[in-house]
Parts: structure tokens; C-alpha cells; sequence
């Protein structure tokens, strides 16, 4: 088994990091020792400040002075932190890399703990798959102690965790901001509809230290938000139906399911503007009744089964 100095001897693939941050003085710490203990280190790591009123810009100076790949960079200016300006800083900090000569680039987020071979892990992934343009590890909520992954779709890479070729990521032209939410699942479509691979790994793991999007709300109110997000991503409405039926067991019990299907069934109802493209909204579509026949085909073959094996037993 090679050691961390002989892994950093070897002519790896470069890559940098962009981490859009706000407020995160308890959790970016781990972060950053997370990402200074890696067998293969980032070429150049962009922290986006977008407004940081706490510690989180003296946390970052102090370890930018130990290790010269990190660089802080301060967004100034009042605004209201939303989905929509989580996009901003990632694209404010992706313009400021110095680094030209990489060929691979991570969004991280600043509230995650992974282990210190996780991005020669994903880099290795790459190298098994030609075809991959976009990667991550499975990303799993700390919760009193324990980790809960939650549904795990293999296509789909959450926005802490995505990892890009470099060739991907500049075919997208920029990310898409969206004020309800939802630029990485788009940036997962918009990838395969370039040609490439998305992909998350169940077997690289990275541990989220905190609930997600608790600034912007209960349960509740995510859970209708979230609703309102899909309508605006262009979901289909016999799909969104039926995600929603398929989280019914999920928490809080029946609740979430109903406010997010309220949430959708609102801004349609409000006549509210898709935000996105017409062929991409197509391509999400598409994509989205493929399941649907899907399940439908794997539901129909399991009656199948059940009334055949009640035959031979009759």
C-alpha cells in the first residue's frame, strides 16, 4: 500500500477547489483539515466569503498563511443569503483560480467531513470511466451522533460534494441560479445532456456536520419550498405526484409529503415561470417518465411473478 508521500511523488491529475461559505465558523474548520490531510492536494482552493460576519475569514486567513493553496476571497455587499447566491460566489470564486493547467474541479461545501483519500478516490473513478463528467461521494447527515444517507439515486451528485473534469464543467458555460433552489440537480442534467456520465459513489463517503438548509426554514416550510423548487426545474406533474407518494414514510410522517406536493401544486396553480430552457426542461422530462415506465415495468414483473408462483402453489 503506497504511503501519503509516495502517493504526492507520483504525477497525479491536478484539481482545485471553489467553497462558497457564510458564517460557517463551527463546522469550516473540520473542512479544511479534512482537505489538508488529502493524499493528493488541490492545485489551488478558492474560499468564497460571501458576507461573513463571524469567524469563518479569520479561520481561513490562519490556515491560507500555513498552506499556500488556500486563498481567501470576500464578497462584500448586503443581500439576503438564498439558493441563488450560493451560485454567485461559486461563479465569483471559479473566475478568481489562478491555476490554468488542472483537470479536474470540486465544489465543496464548508459544513463537510471526509477522508483524507477521498479525492484520490473520485480522481480514480474518473480514470475507470471515460465517459464520467461529473462525480461524488455519498453524502450523509450527522444526526445525533449517526449518519443517515437517505435515498441515494446514483445519477444524481449533491452540490457539497460535485466533482467535475475539467472538459464538463466549461461545456455547461456557467452554472444556472435559481432562486428556489436546485442548481446542482441541474448541473447534473445539463451534464447528460452534453454526453457526459453523472455519478454518485456509495463506497466514498462524506459526512454532512449539520441539517441542510436550516437557515431557510422548519421542516415543514423545506419541504414545500422544495415542492416550489421542482415546479420551477421544470418537474413533470404525473412524476412530482409520484415522488411525493413515495415519501410518504419519510419525516415528519406524511406532512412532508403533502407540503411539498402543496408547494408544487401552488406555483402551478399561481402560474408561475419555469425557469429554465425549453429543451432542458424537455430533457428533464424525458429523463423523468424513463422512470416512470421504468417502475412501471418492474411493478408489472413482480405481479407477474406473485400470480405465477400463486399458480404453482394452487
Amino acid at each position: 500500500m503506497q504511503t501519503t508521500a509516495q502517493v504526492r511523488a507520483v504525477k497525479l491529475p491536478a484539481y482545485v477547489l471553489v467553497t462558497p461559505v457564510r458564517n460557517e465558523e463551527g463546522t469550516i474548520p473540520i473542512t479544511i483539515e479534512s482537505v489538508i490531510s488529502q493524499t493528493i492536494l488541490p492545485k489551488e482552493w478558492i474560499i468564497v466569503s460571501d458576507g461573513s460576519t463571524d469567524r469563518t475569514d479569520e479561520i481561513v486567513r490562519r490556515h491560507s498563511a500555513q498552506h499556500a493553496f488556500i486563498r481567501l476571497m470576500r464578497l462584500e455587499g448586503s443581500h439576503t443569503p438564498n439558493f441563488a447566491s450560493v451560485v454567485h460566489a461559486i461563479e465569483a470564486g471559479c473566475g478568481a483560480l489562478l491555476s490554468a493547467d488542472y483537470e479536474y474541479i470540486g465544489l465543496l461545501d464548508a459544513d463537510v467531513r471526509f477522508a483524507g483519500d477521498y479525492y484520490q478516490q473520485l480522481i480514480g473513478k474518473f480514470s475507470d470511466s471515460p465517459k464520467l463528467g461529473l462525480a461524488g461521494g455519498w453524502v450523509k447527515d450527522l444526526v445525533k451522533g449517526k449518519l443517515q444517507g437517505g435515498r441515494l439515486n446514483p445519477k444524481e451528485v449533491a452540490g457539497a460534494t460535485q466533482f467535475f473534469h475539467r472538459s464538463c464543467f466549461e461545456s455547461l458555460g456557467g452554472l444556472i441560479a435559481i432562486p428556489e433552489g436546485g442548481w446542482d440537480a441541474i448541473t447534473c442534467v445539463r451534464a447528460r445532456m452534453h454526453g457526459y456520465e453523472t455519478r454518485t459513489f456509495p463506497d466514498v463517503i462524506m459526512e454532512h456536520l449539520k441539517p441542510r438548509n436550516s437557515i431557510y426554514g422548519s421542516s415543514i416550510r423545506r419541504k414545500w419550498q422544495m415542492g416550489a423548487r421542482d415546479y420551477a426545474l421544470g418537474s413533470h406533474p404525473m412524476f412530482e405526484t409520484l415522488k411525493c407518494l413515495g415519501r410518504i414514510a419519510e419525516q415528519p410522517l406524511f406532512l412532508g409529503a403533502l407540503a411539498r406536493l402543496a408547494g408544487y401544486v401552488r406555483r402551478s396553480l399561481q402560474g408561475r415561470q419555469v425557469l429554465l430552457p425549453p429543451e432542458l426542461v424537455r430533457f428533464i422530462r424525458d429523463e423523468q417518465m424513463a422512470r416512470v415506465v421504468a417502475l412501471g415495468g418492474m411493478i408489472s414483473s413482480r405481479v407477474r411473478s406473485s400470480r405465477g408462483a400463486q399458480e404453482n402453489n394452487s
